[in-house]
């Protein structure tokens, strides 16, 4: 097993889950990181508010793939707001670790999904995450 990753991070990395597009998403995702060059994209389909399925596409490291894989068990069946309030400490918490030198794509995945989340406000209310601001949580 690699330095300074915890079984649950090889496991998504190995095993990831929700890997692949998805035809017709209600939102779609795209971040990238110019330092490391990772690349993310997440896609979401909601029903009624509540994130019914997530998937995601991957180019990079064993961390980005595990935090991709991660954040999709984490938001699935839950509110748009629900799914707002997953953070990247909470990815890295679910993963059990992440080594310093990786919580960066935690961050990532974290972005990933507030750009999905995002671009399925602006189809849907004509406004993205800056004009959707439920109970004032920011």
């Amino acid at each position: 097993m690699a330095a300074g990753y915890s079984e649950k991070v090889m496991d998504h990395f190995r095993h990831p889950r929700n890997v692949g597009e998805m035809e017709n998403p209600d939102g779609i995702g795209h971040v990238g990181n110019p330092t490391c060059g990772d690349i993310m994209e997440m896609y979401l389909r909601v029903k009624d508010k509540v994130i019914t399925e997530a998937k995601f596409k991957t180019f990079g490291c064993g961390a980005a793939i595990a935090t991709s894989s991660m954040i999709t068990e984490l938001i699935t069946g839950k509110t748009l707001e629900e799914a707002l309030k997953v953070s990247n400490k909470s990815v890295i918490a679910a993963l059990d670790g992440l080594p310093p030198v990786k919580q960066h794509c935690s961050v990532l995945a974290e972005d990933a999904l507030k750009s999905a989340i995002d671009d399925y406000l602006k189809k849907t209310t004509g406004k993205g995450l800056e004009g959707w601001q439920p109970h004032n949580e920011h």
